[in-house]
């Protein structure tokens, strides 16, 4: 997810796109545990996105 996408959206997305973030990173970590994942990259790109989105709503909030 691109940070121009991001900023696009307003608060109340940013905070439904973060909870749906977090519970697909829980599902891939649940699948990293299993020996089921089959990018480990994933992993990775989840929580990058989940930082983006957490530093844009902190800017927003000062």
């Amino acid at each position: 997810m691109k940070v121009a996408e991001i900023r696009a959206l307003n608060d109340e997305e940013l905070n439904a796109k973060l909870k749906e973030l977090k519970s697909e990173l829980f599902n891939l970590r649940f699948a990293q545990a299993t020996g089921s994942l089959t990018n480990p990259m994933q992993l990775h790109n989840i929580k990058k996105d989940i930082a983006k989105i957490n530093t844009i709503l902190r800017e927003r909030k000062a």
